[in-house]
């Protein structure tokens, strides 16, 4: 997994993780490809995901911010929301996103923030706004995560929260 800093998780979060011998903030991270397109999750918990991605070496041949790099950046931030709400004994899958682009950007960082539409036992639906320097909304995303129970080779809870 990529490295990560600087995350803020609420202390009953850490707590949790911390009981059953999981280091979240050492394992926590955006994944592989979310590190190589640069982004950085600066706030999480179960009721806010907030990142952030550069738009330089995310664009399309046109110089625009690429769609599939916004998807990237709104996948990662609800996974992480609905991670979170799981807790440690559940793993979050993506099974639906859908995004709606509003306006292109050209330079600058983006900014993602995801908040709860939806967390029950099963499933865990995020809306994600995605802004860019002047607050402009450039993209609204929508994120369905199946929480299924860990199972055996899973790996470490954190380690699947960006699907």
């Amino acid at each position: 997994m990529g490295e990560q800093q600087h995350v803020k998780f609420p202390q009953e979060v850490l707590d949790e993780y911390t009981a059953l011998g999981v280091d979240l903030p050492a394992l926590f991270s955006a994944g592989h490809l979310g590190t190589r397109m640069g982004v950085q999750i600066l706030e999480a918990s179960a009721d806010k995901v907030v990142g952030t991605m550069p738009v330089e070496g995310n664009t399309q041949p046109y110089g625009l911010l690429h769609g599939g790099a916004s998807a990237v950046l709104a996948e990662t931030l609800g996974s992480v929301g609905s991670m979170l709400h799981g807790g440690a004994s559940k793993i979050a899958v993506g099974v639906d996103l859908n995004c709606t682009h509003h306006r292109g950007v050209r330079s600058g960082l983006v900014t993602g923030v995801a908040t709860p539409v939806h967390r029950g036992r099963s499933t865990a639906t995020y809306e994600i706004v995605i802004s860019d320097e002047e607050g402009r909304r450039v993209c609204t995303a929508r994120l369905t995560c199946l929480l299924r129970d860990v199972r055996p080779g899973d790996g470490a809870p954190a380690e699947s929260a960006a699907s």
